[in-house]
């Protein structure tokens, strides 16, 4: 089987998992070919995988350059002759519907041999699309009015969706979704740590039993990044009106993107103890080194860093946002999202409480031996894609 992947500009979790799903996929001996970004292959290492890598530059937010990309994606794919494309990403699925091909296979006798069809009706059917929603669009004003066009175009153009938690189900059946399934995104398995906690914890200055609260994702806004830094300004004694908490925690967000500037300038401004790590390769060894996992996004689906932290057996506190609850049940400790009060409230208890951050160390590690492995995943998408090439795509 000849399968194309689609994706758009991307740093985070949609690479990862497309790595991962990349891996999987021609480990069973299907025929693979990545197309997007030419920085996606050197970041997630897609042709070392034993991909066929085509760059195809798709912006993260749509701009006249899209129809460049639909002209290179169309040729590209007219090449590659997939017999499914799957897209991930709603930027990913509106070029992928725009540039995909007529007829699945690399000709019309195959495609009619592979469905059954008359050499007519097999010319008349496209390549089966397959669009992962993996985020929800939280623009607002004329850039939700854009969106929500664009998300209604997608959701109709594709075969079948998958959204990677419930709510995405359920928007994409709300915008015409024909054949919308729930598709659970499953974090790559870490390595173990390579380093011993003392070597990462003096890597930040951290000595003594000063705790040491770990958060790793995409500077973005949706990440807010910000209401952490706040609330670690209150930790110090930085903001009139809080306690200082004794010993300070020192704060690490690893990752990179759009808003570290403006992050940075926010700790300088308010002397919060936060480091900005950049991307980091070892999320591991700072797992294993860490007190405290946490998440303060607006939204998420299934936070590949809260996977990584149940598994790690670290303490989580989470924005109840997207498909987290479901994702993690009562392995957390659940806040509101936008809410600092409530945020600092939830850490400084479970870092006064080392029996609180135990029973959820506990809870978190019983929680992700529930959850769908990478392999298993991947096998839920091969057979997908299966099922689509017997009966073609009209």
């Amino acid at each position: 089987m000849r399968v194309a992947l689609v994706l758009a500009s991307s740093t985070g979790g949609v690479g990862r998992h497309v790595m991962s799903l990349t891996a999987a996929l021609v480990e069973t001996g299907i025929d693979v070919t990545v197309l997007g970004p030419a920085a996606t292959d050197t970041q997630f290492g897609f042709a070392a995988l034993g991909a066929s890598f085509v760059p195809v530059e798709i912006p993260a937010s749509p701009q006249p350059a899209d129809a460049v990309a639909v002209r290179v994606l169309r040729r590209a794919l007219a090449t590659v002759a997939p017999e499914v494309i799957h897209a991930h990403g709603l930027r990913a699925g509106l070029v992928a519907a725009l540039a995909r091909p007529k007829t699945a296979g690399s000709s019309p006798g195959e495609a009619t041999k592979m469905a059954g069809l008359s050499p007519g009706e097999a010319t008349r059917r496209k390549v089966p699309l397959v669009v992962t929603w993996h985020n929800r669009v939280l623009a607002g004003g004329l850039r939700k009015a854009i969106y929500s066009q664009l998300e209604r175009y997608v959701a109709g153009a594709a075969d079948v969706t998958l959204g990677a938690s419930s709510d995405l189900v359920d928007r994409v059946r709300a915008l015409g979704g024909r054949d919308v399934r729930l598709g659970e995104v499953a974090a790559p398995t870490l390595p173990a740590p390579a380093r011993p906690p003392g070597e990462v914890r003096s890597e930040f200055g951290v000595t003594g039993g000063r705790p040491l609260v770990l958060s790793v994702g995409r500077l973005h806004r949706q990440k807010r990044h910000d209401l952490l830094i706040d609330v670690a300004a209150r930790w110090a004694g930085r903001v009139e009106g809080h306690t200082a908490l004794d010993p300070v925690p020192a704060v690490v967000i690893a990752g990179s993107g759009p808003e570290y500037v403006p992050l940075a300038e926010r700790i300088l401004t308010s002397h919060a103890p936060v480091t900005l790590a950049g991307h980091r390769g070892d999320v591991s060894d700072l797992l294993g080194a860490a007190d405290l996992a946490v998440v303060t996004s607006d939204w998420e689906a299934r936070q590949l860093f809260a996977q990584e932290a149940l598994r790690a057996g670290v303490p989580l506190v989470s924005t109840a946002v997207g498909g987290l609850p479901e994702l993690i049940g009562d392995a957390a400790a659940f806040v509101p999202p936008n809410d600092p009060d409530a945020f600092d409230a939830a850490v400084r208890t479970l870092l006064v409480d080392r029996d609180a951050r135990s029973d959820l160390a506990r809870r978190g590690l019983a929680r992700a031996a529930t959850w769908p492995t990478e392999a298993e995943t991947a096998a839920r998408v091969a057979a997908l894609y299966a099922e689509l090439v017997a009966v073609g795509a009209p």
